[in-house]
């Protein structure tokens, strides 16, 4: 192929070649009809002249190398800039050497029309030969409702034309903002906005014209905007599809499944998926002070290779880190982290170490190797059900391991560890909340004590360290979450498995989770004059999570995103409450009312503190009897320090959601 090339650029010079030529008698006639030269010696130098000015002009241009069959504006553009100057080099040689010239002075003006008219033609002829070669499809394309009149619809319908048997044919737009509705791109009709969709369903059904699928060509739909598209769509029984991105377009086969007319459409569709529904615009963040927070500091990820961890991993390595230790117990979770880092941020300095957290040796040799000045810790056990099975895992993981990491942390004058809590730690009903919760007190107390230094100017070794704790509900895919179950379950063609049909959770994706707890910790890891108040009394932060989601609504729509019907195409089992869960969660305890921030997506909490010393003391008992393989006394010794925590062992279910 690569030997053919120079053929077809002397093609193309031929071809220009012949149109210069034809360019000047036509643009005589156009000029002054009638008016011709009077001799033939004009022509003989006139023709060549006119072909080597449009050579001289067009070079720098690479007029010759252009693609004809993908020929598009920049290529117009340079056929415009080549036909002005081939213009006025052929006036300007015509004048040097007295030639015959055209009676009208505006002939050069109409010579470049003329040839920019002949070389334009001869693209845009190219494409339509291209576009219409083939074979007619053996089956009509699908009509689609397309939804964004943006790039996305512009790049998804010229995808189409590029097809030699296209699959899909756009009958119509839905735009994001009403001003576009009227108008048209690429001669599909804009019908309206995602708003009004369940309105222009109604008519074109009515009008027989229901299209075969909605396609989502807009990246920027928010998802409040694609659930109710959804909800229209699924009254009309129309499947919803989302455009892929241009770098994902599949390769056509080689040339022998084309000859045998089994070529694969390079536009593939893909579904939409639950976390494009539940997904909510971006909250604007404080880049500048993660950036000024992070860069040129060595930080420490612990549960690195987890959903958060692993994202908390993802986002500090963007900002530029002197090191980055990534700590798990898990050895291939922690092998893909540090993989996916040294192929994304190969500059940053890595290390992957497994350890455990609850092994405190371990964790301060570690620390003083290390020496990290950050800490998010996001090691923990966190499935409800299995904490219950081994509640003196769960409670040395979060409750001694946390302590571990911290203490270690205070020893080697750490500026700020993060910690990640969890809404099940507000009334909990499991051993897993009522350990985050008992971990959280241990933070709060810890940065009680260096606000109280920082303010009477003593800072002893150690007591300067801000412990930062954030406070979120269910992360979207998250390891061990029902989102990955439910997708399981669909692909064994069900049933969905839903515990209760009034259980409802919290739900936020894993990008936007991590955003905010990097601005929890910008603001809790610097002194600054918009700080809460409440930092200074043991508060906590707690992410704006939105409206908690049922869980059966949420199993209703990942059905119908798969295109199918909840309880006819696949049922729906509701099993009963398991062990230690609730029917709903509860970001803030009844005596810590929430308060808002400066900074939106944050809110604050001041739950009950506790001295660092005695609730130091009390893991440390829970630990001793965990270590002795007593449960009965480590829990008794929990209820004691976590008064709220209302054990639900055997699945009982509580009070209803509000």
């Amino acid at each position: 192929m690569a030997i053919r090339a120079p053929y077809r650029i002397l093609l193309n010079l031929l071809l220009d070649s012949i149109l210069a030529a034809l360019a000047v008698p036509l643009a005589l006639l156009l000029a002054a009809p009638g008016a011709w030269p009077a001799t033939g010696l004009w022509w003989l130098a006139a023709l060549p002249g006119a072909v080597a000015a449009l050579l001289a002009a067009g070079l720098p241009l690479r007029l010759s190398q252009q693609y004809l069959r993908f020929a598009g504006l920049p290529d117009l553009l340079a056929i415009a800039g080549a036909s002005a100057g081939a213009a006025l080099l052929f006036a300007t040689l015509q004048q040097a050497v007295g030639a015959w010239a055209s009676p009208n002075p505006a002939f050069p003006a109409i010579h470049a029309l003329v040839l920019a008219a002949l070389l334009g033609g001869l693209r845009v002829l190219g494409r339509l030969r291209h576009a219409r070669r083939g074979p007619e499809p053996e089956v009509a394309p699908q009509p689609v409702l397309l939804v964004g009149a943006g790039d996305g619809a512009d790049l998804f319908i010229r995808a189409l034309t590029g097809e030699r048997s296209p699959i899909y044919r756009v009958m119509g737009i839905l735009s994001l903002r009403s001003r576009q509705a009227g108008r048209r791109i690429h001669g599909a009709p804009i019908l309206g906005t995602v708003d009004e969709a369940g309105a222009v369903l109604e008519r074109l059904r009515a009008e027989g014209r229901l299209p075969a699928l909605i396609v989502v060509a807009d990246a920027q739909v928010p998802g409040s905007a694609l659930e109710g598209l959804l909800d229209a769509a699924d009254r009309h029984g129309v499947p919803l599809r989302r455009v892929p991105r241009l770098t994902t377009l599949d390769p056509p086969r080689r040339r022998a499944d084309r000859l045998e007319g089994a070529e694969t459409p390079r536009l593939q569709l893909r579904p939409v998926v639950i976390e494009e529904l539940l997904d909510r615009p971006q909250v604007p963040l404080d880049r500048e002070g993660m950036a000024r927070l992070i860069q040129g500091r060595r930080v420490l990820v612990t549960g690195a290779g987890g959903t958060i961890g692993g994202e908390l991993a993802r986002q500090v390595a963007a900002l530029g880190p002197a090191q980055l230790t990534l700590l798990d117990h898990g050895e291939y979770a922690l092998y893909e982290i540090d993989l996916e880092l040294r192929e994304r941020h190969g500059d940053v300095i890595r290390r992957a170490v497994l350890a455990d957290v609850r092994d405190e040796a371990r964790i301060r040799q570690l620390f003083q190797e290390q020496r990290p000045e950050l800490v998010f810790h996001a090691a923990a056990l966190k499935h409800v059900p299995m904490v219950e099975n081994d509640p003196l895992e769960g409670l040395q993981t979060n409750a001694l391991g946390t302590r571990v990491v911290a203490d270690a942390a205070r020893e080697v004058g750490c500026r700020a560890m993060v910690f990640i809590s969890t809404d099940k730690a507000v009334n909990p009903t499991s051993v897993m909340g009522a350990s985050k919760r008992l971990a959280e007190m241990y933070c709060q107390s810890l940065d009680v004590l260096a606000r109280a230094a920082g303010r009477d100017g003593a800072r002893p070794n150690g007591s300067g360290m801000r412990c930062v704790t954030v406070r979120f509900g269910n992360v979207l895919g998250s390891t061990g979450s029902v989102v990955p179950l439910f997708r399981r379950q669909l692909e064994r063609g069900g049933p969905l498995t839903v515990t209760h049909p009034d259980m409802r959770r919290y739900f936020m994706t894993v990008r936007e989770a991590v955003g905010l707890v990097l601005q929890a910790s910008v603001i809790g890891a610097e002194d600054r004059a918009d700080q809460p108040p409440e930092l200074s009394e043991g508060g906590i932060f707690v992410l704006d999570m939105g409206k908690p989601v049922k869980i059966v609504d949420l199993a209703r729509r990942m059905i119908r995103l798969a295109g199918l019907r909840p309880d006819e195409d696949v049922e729906i089992r509701f099993t009963g409450l398991r062990p230690g869960e609730k029917l709903f969660e509860e970001m803030f305890h009844g005596q810590e009312p929430p308060r808002p921030t400066a900074f939106e997506g944050l809110l604050v909490a001041t739950p009950r503190t506790a001295d660092a010393a005695l609730v130091g003391r009390a893991i440390d008992e829970v630990a001793a009897a965990c270590r002795g393989g007593n449960p009965r006394a480590a829990l008794a010794q929990l209820s004691r320090l976590v008064p709220e925590f209302d054990h639900n062992a055997d699945a009982v279910v509580g009070k209803t959601a509000p």
